[in-house]
């Protein structure tokens, strides 16, 4: 297949149909897939945004009133000093997390990958499991902050992950406290915790995230010589991981960055900016990706 990927395009920004049109075409004329995604994906299945500390705190008034900030929470040492707390905080969270159903942008990736045979992985700072929900292999994701859908030992005794799919925590939400028997490491009875990369966090777990970036370099090897298009959706530049992979693949040979963000969507030479929230910008993406292959029948 040729390689229409790799195009410089210009850095004036195009107008919003001209711009949609054209990242179409890269993603219907790609050999592959690589779909990144940040926090401002979930955020259009309704979770909320952490964003400083006036969106963490309109999410969780009880923590404003002790003063403490999502840096506080997500943070290891929050399950030493406080575990009915952290506990409270990573609890509402999970259920949340199991709650919400993923926007429909995630079933239009699905399908672009699998109905029009596409070669794809995920790579996401996101630990809610929603890429799992909405239908991708565990085999093609990487979770490189870890999942809240698994457990390890707060004193990190052994190298171990265990599934919290049966696990259910009360919580007293006037406060934010876990009210139920806390979640214990089955070998040395410490206080468990989610297997999320946290702030300053020297006991996380690897293994599992290891195992899925191992799957995913080699992904990466096996692309060589084929066109990629490469889809960055909702990761803004607080948290940087998923936009620096996305510019890091971006500059390969062969591949095209599409840029998806009501915010930090800077638009320049070899970047297709799409300034709008995710499930918008897939929604019109899908419409002009379909009418190509409608075209090509």
């Amino acid at each position: 297949m040729s390689k229409p990927t790799g195009e410089a395009f210009p850095a004036d920004p195009e107008s919003p149909n001209m711009c949609i049109s054209t990242a179409a075409k890269v993603i219907s004329s790609a050999d592959a897939l690589w779909i990144g995604a940040g926090a401002g994906m979930g955020v259009d299945s309704g979770l909320p945004d952490f964003r400083g500390d006036h969106g963490f705190w309109e999410a969780y008034p009880p923590l404003q009133r002790v003063g403490l900030t999502f840096y506080d929470m997500a943070n290891p040492r929050s399950f030493r000093d406080d575990p009915a707390r952290a506990w409270g905080f990573y609890g509402h969270r999970l259920q949340l997390y199991r709650d919400t159903r993923p926007h429909p942008g995630f079933r239009t990736l699905h399908s672009w990958c699998h109905q029009l045979g596409k070669r794809s992985f995920v790579f996401t700072s996101n630990v809610d499991g929603h890429f799992q929900a909405a239908g991708f292999s565990e085999l093609e994701i990487f979770e490189c902050h870890g999942t809240i859908h698994q457990l390890q030992c707060s004193d990190a005794c052994q190298a171990v992950t265990w599934s919290c799919d049966n696990m259910q925590i009360e919580i007293e939400m006037k406060t934010l406290r876990a009210v139920s028997p806390l979640p214990r490491c089955p070998s040395c009875h410490a206080i468990a915790r989610p297997n999320i990369l946290m702030f300053q966090d020297g006991e996380w777990l690897s293994h599992r995230a290891r195992q899925q970036l191992d799957r995913y370099e080699q992904w990466l090897v096996d692309l060589a010589g084929t066109s990629l298009a490469v889809i960055e959706i909702g990761a803004g530049t607080a948290v940087p991981t998923v936009r620096m992979e996305a510019e890091r693949l971006a500059a390969l040979p062969g591949a095209t960055l599409i840029r998806i963000n009501p915010r930090d969507c800077e638009s320049r030479d070899g970047i297709l900016a799409i300034e709008q929230r995710a499930s918008d910008a897939l929604h019109h993406l899908d419409r002009s990706v379909q009418q190509l292959a409608n075209g090509a029948r």
